[in-house]
């Protein structure tokens, strides 16, 4: 798409990176570089990039910055990595702009995964464009903020099962936490689940992956990890 198909249409972005590997869910390990969107429609306590979103605690001003799509597109089509991992904050508040992005990477050859909390539909149009989408719904933990109807959006999480591209991971603290995700699972048909354990340093990772092994393992899940904190902690830019 040129640049005048393309005027008009930015994203507000956080930060974008590369020369890394994807840290979580079914792709951890491959090369990838990131474009981290900004804002977020969920207020999650442990979140662990509240600079996104959260303007009581940072200044958005200075942590976000407006990107056009095809300044978006040189970026990323000049990173060695194949795949685009496309995160946030949560991407899909900016649809329309995310889709035009989506379309150039993938028309391009890229392999794209967007990372979502799973509370708005993908468009139509998103769909079509071909991205996979890494959905991480929010257990009661995250949400003693929220109603549980702002976390859990039925009719949304669906919608990503049907698009035949949604992979489901969870953060959880503890094992207890697996009979929400089993629910989940028995109401929705989520399929392909993996399960991490909360964590920004290599050592309560580590301990998290030693507590949830067995437990996650009965449950037929696979187990996660954040291999990017392993590697680097809680580094930002990694």
């Amino acid at each position: 798409m040129s640049t005048l198909q393309h005027a008009g249409l930015r994203l507000r972005v956080s930060e974008k990176f590369g020369s890394t590997v994807q840290g979580e869910g079914s792709s951890t390990g491959m090369p990838a570089c990131f474009i981290r969107l900004a804002l977020c429609n969920l207020i999650c306590s442990p979140c662990d990039t509240p600079y996104t979103w959260d303007h009581k605690r940072f200044d958005l001003r200075a942590e976000t910055h407006y990107g056009g799509i095809e300044e978006l597109l040189v970026w990323a089509l000049a990173q060695p990595e194949d795949l685009v991992v496309i995160t946030g904050g949560e991407p899909l508040i900016q649809m329309a702009g995310l889709t035009e992005l989506v379309k150039g990477l993938r028309a391009a050859g890229r392999m794209v995964e967007i990372e979502t909390n799973g509370t708005i539909a993908p468009s139509e149009p998103l769909v079509a464009a071909g991205p996979s989408f890494n959905v991480s719904p929010k257990l009661s933990r995250f949400g003693a903020a929220m109603p549980e109807t702002r976390r859990l959006r039925p009719d949304v999480l669906r919608a990503f099962v049907a698009t035949g591209r949604a992979r489901f991971k969870f953060v959880v603290s503890e094992p207890a936490e697996l009979a929400e995700i089993a629910a989940l699972e028995a109401a929705y048909g989520l399929t392909d689940i993996s399960v991490m354990p909360e964590g920004t340093d290599p050592e309560a990772i580590l301990a998290g992956m030693r507590t949830l092994e067995g437990p996650v393992r009965e449950q037929g899940y696979r187990l996660g990890t954040r291999l990017h904190v392993l590697l680097w902690g809680d580094e930002r830019g990694r």
